[in-house]
């Protein structure tokens, strides 16, 4: 799969108000909270299909911050090229494959 960086931006914010507002609902950050539930410690099924929801939010955030830093990353390689030359940043979006 192909993804552009604005794709994944995109996603990157869907996926980090959806887990904020979560956030803000429990009081309990998105990682611990994907602890415990990784670990099947929460609830006794009253909020299944509200956590079940976080849980793929917050994994898509994960997902597209690593695509993000490979993106970024491969970009600083290309800048590399060169320590005492000018870096020229070119506005053609990145793709990841």
């Amino acid at each position: 799969m192909q993804a552009t960086i604005t794709e994944i931006l995109d996603d990157l914010r869907v996926a980090d108000e959806i887990t904020r507002r979560y956030e803000r609902r429990f009081w309990l950050s998105s990682a611990d909270f994907f602890k415990l539930y990784s670990q099947g410690r929460l609830d006794n099924g009253e909020h299944r299909k509200e956590f079940s929801e976080w849980s793929a939010y917050y994994q898509i955030k994960l997902d597209r911050e690593k695509a993000l830093e490979t993106l970024s990353q491969e970009r600083m390689r290309q800048f590399q090229v060169s320590e005492n030359a000018s870096i020229v940043i070119d506005p053609l979006e990145p793709v990841l494959a």
